[in-house]
């Protein structure tokens, strides 16, 4: 399991309440969907790390 690291997110409220909603649609945690929209996006983008497998679930 590769090592998280821990930091502060400032984000607006109506967005807070939106990605909320939406996790708990897909029944996983705020910080889990989070982890997810930012995955989806490196991989759309082609930026993910080569080799990326610290979360099968997630690629």
């Amino acid at each position: 399991m590769s090592k998280k690291k821990a930091f502060a997110l400032r984000m607006d409220e109506n967005m807070m309440k939106a990605i909320e909603k939406w996790s708990a649609d897909e029944f996983r945690s705020t910080n889990g969907q989070l982890e997810w929209i930012i995955r989806e996006s490196l991989k759309k983008a082609g930026r993910l790390p080569k080799g990326d497998s610290s979360n099968p679930e997630l690629v």
